[in-house]
């Protein structure tokens, strides 16, 4: 499975808009995907000074991630969660599309956008990052952010978690850690590399199973590693275990500048692509970072939160929290204190929220008036607020100790109290008779004529 097959399958849903007016990588491509984040899939036919074209926003909304992973909105999270637990080994193949073309490292000839006045240069931010450990047992798929440094040399965000420990383990050894850069690939296997399955599971076997297992992996050239065969473009290169460079300020999920810091550098030793390949360009802080990222974590939460109630209704890692420091989750509660376990239950499965508010189900967590009104009517600060000073929470968050990761976090029960009567909490209803319904449309313009 491609990213191709999936943009012909958008294509028939005339969810791809063409843009034919010349576009530089450097700013105003960016900005273009910026002004039309919850729009269609956008495709930059004419990218100045760049024979290849640049393809933004795949995964911009929800309902497409949805038609991606064939999968009906309400099944999404079981789907992830299913993954998660059966893994599955993709096939390996000899002959695949993206080694048509094998080429020395030049980076300049790629069209890497610069996405932000003040960022330090250009940065690949769609790319999945694939790396074995030394004895070649371990496998991790994950995506990470690559600032250019030159033709030949990135410098890679290592966030301390699974990359970060097979390259430690590589460092250990002073050796290299290999990775594969792979750029171009399917929305399965971007959400798989999002994911966060125990250290050890491979997020290619995660990804082969959200695509039935129709995923295929190809052998790097030079180095020990593997990437999608369909992949559109490949990096193959070598994390030092030795050389460091500045990275950053880099504008990351919250639409803030992330501090400056000494990171690892990549050296790239090939590239490997299809002929006609497309560059997968993700804005950074835009929706599709957002729901990337936060996806995985709102199914880690609806899988937390269900150890601890009879039911999870819903997750919003909402747009407003920048879809990773706040949720809404919808309950079922049958008694008082179900709520109250289940905000507790979410700061464990997603130990970087900040704030969380629990609602009864008749509350639509993606409307966030009716959000604010369960605050507003169920909720009192004396009885059904949590704060934990001091926790783990945040490094993008910049009112957190960014350092050390520290926070305040907050727990808000908005949901009744069983004790009190369900009228009292209930929205007054009007009954809506057909005529009303038709005289409503009329004015709105929405009859048919």
């Amino acid at each position: 499975m491609s990213l191709r097959s999936f943009l012909e399958k958008m294509e028939a849903q005339n969810e791809v808009a063409h843009i034919t007016d010349k576009m530089s990588p450097r700013f105003e491509i960016p900005s273009v995907i910026n002004a039309l984040a919850d729009g269609p899939i956008l495709m930059f036919e004419n990218v100045d000074g760049y024979p290849v074209k640049v393809v933004g926003n795949v995964c911009g909304v929800r309902s497409r991630i949805c038609q991606a992973l064939n999968v009906p909105p309400e099944s999404l999270y079981r789907r992830l969660n299913d993954a998660l637990e059966s893994p599955k080994p993709p096939k390996i193949v000899e002959e695949a599309p993206v080694k048509k073309v094998q080429e020395p490292p030049v980076l300049s000839k790629i069209p890497v956008l610069t996405h932000f006045e003040k960022d330090p240069g250009a940065y690949i931010t769609s790319a999945v990052i694939s790396a074995r450990s030394v004895d070649g047992v371990t496998e991790n798929v994950s995506i990470h952010r690559l600032q250019v440094l030159d033709d030949r040399h990135l410098a890679i965000r290592l966030v301390p978690r699974h990359l970060f420990k097979l390259w430690s383990m590589a460092k250990e050894e002073k050796r290299d850690l290999e990775i594969s850069i792979s750029i171009g690939v399917h929305p399965a296997v971007m959400l798989a590399a999002a994911s966060s399955p125990p250290f050890g599971v491979s997020e290619y076997g995660v990804a082969n199973t959200l695509l039935g297992g129709n995923l295929q992996l190809t052998k790097c050239e030079k180095i020990e590693a593997y990437a999608p065969a369909e992949a559109e473009l490949v990096l193959e290169g070598k994390i030092s275990f030795d050389r460091e460079a500045e990275e950053g300020p880099f504008v990351d999920i919250t639409g803030t500048y992330d501090i400056k810091r000494t990171q690892p550098v990549v050296e790239i030793v090939n590239i490997m692509h299809r002929e006609d390949y497309l560059f997968q360009a993700l804005l950074p802080g835009g929706p599709e970072h957002r729901l990337l990222m936060g996806l995985p974590r709102e199914a880690a939460i609806y899988n937390a939160v269900s150890q601890v109630v009879p039911r999870v209704n819903a997750v919003n890692l909402s747009v407003g929290g920048c879809g990773w420091l706040h949720a809404v989750i919808s309950i079922e509660k049958q008694m008082d204190g179900d709520s109250k376990n289940a905000l507790l239950a979410a700061f464990a499965g997603h130990p970087s929220l900040k704030h969380v508010v629990v609602v009864d189900s008749d509350i639509d967590v993606f409307n966030l008036q009716e959000v604010e009104w369960a605050i507003a009517l169920r909720f009192q600060s004396k009885e059904d607020l949590i704060v934990i000073p001091n926790a783990r929470g945040s490094t993008l968050d910049p009112s957190a100790d960014q350092e050390k990761g520290l926070t305040s976090k907050m727990g808000i029960d908005a949901t009744r109290p069983l004790s009190a009567p369900a009228e009292n909490f209930r929205k007054a209803t009007i009954p809506t008779s057909k005529r009303a319904a038709e005289t409503v449309k009329k004015i709105l313009g929405l009859s048919k004529k």
